[in-house]
């Protein structure tokens, strides 16, 4: 059986959000210990909570919802590369070390994988617009993050955000990479076709390309 890794972190009640954000929760409608025939839950959760693509929308009033996404830039073939920069913008000269050809997909992998689902990152590395624009001319239309975002925690005009959208290039956001080598994946992570909103949970998975 072809080797799997899950690279998408849990949700449950008790998953960090970013500060004032919607938690998770769920509310039984119907219960089989009450003596309905199935059981039925509502649950409610911001589209940001655990791993997740961001949406055109979420900082574009005129961006483009979920629904709407490029699907197809979710689903190719991605580079693992660990960091050891804890904090602040991360720049080419991070990466540059690193094989791109024929990625269409880098993941940045840093210590915000060894935190537990829920502890929440005050301190982590994130994108610069430099780093966007050179991985853009390297011919790669995804960056995923185990960060909590691609711009500071504390920045209102959220440059890289809107960098990714210029050269039409998508992220992910809070990947669980712990484990998981530095190398060439086949990555999936489809977003939900979800209309109206700002982001979308996904079930990121990857399968090494030299594992068959």
């Amino acid at each position: 059986m072809p080797i799997i890794y899950d690279i998408t972190r849990t949700v449950r009640a008790t998953t960090a959000v970013w500060p004032g954000d919607t938690p998770y929760h769920v509310e039984h409608v119907l219960k089989i210990a009450d003596g309905a025939s199935v059981n039925l839950t509502t649950i409610s959760l911001s589209p940001h909570t655990g791993t997740h693509a961001d949406a055109y929308y979420h900082y574009s009033a005129d961006g483009e919802h979920p629904a709407t996404m490029p699907l197809d830039a979710y689903d190719g073939r991605a580079r693992v590369v660990t960091v050891s920069r804890r904090a602040g913008a991360l720049a080419p000269s991070d990466i540059a070390h690193v094989n791109l050809k024929g990625a269409t997909g880098v993941l940045i992998h840093s210590h915000v994988s060894d935190l537990s689902d829920e502890k929440w990152a005050s301190d982590f590395p994130y994108l610069s617009v430099e780093l966007i624009a050179w991985l853009a001319a390297s011919g790669v239309w995804l960056i995923g993050l185990d960060s909590p975002s691609v711009d500071a925690l504390t920045s209102k005009d959220l440059p890289c955000h809107h960098a990714l959208r210029r050269h039409g290039m998508v992220n992910l956001e809070l990947l669980q990479l712990r484990g998981v080598p530095d190398g060439e994946y086949e990555l999936i992570a489809l977003p939900l076709k979800l209309d109206a909103a700002c982001g979308s949970p996904v079930r990121a998975i990857l399968r090494p390309l030299d594992a068959g």
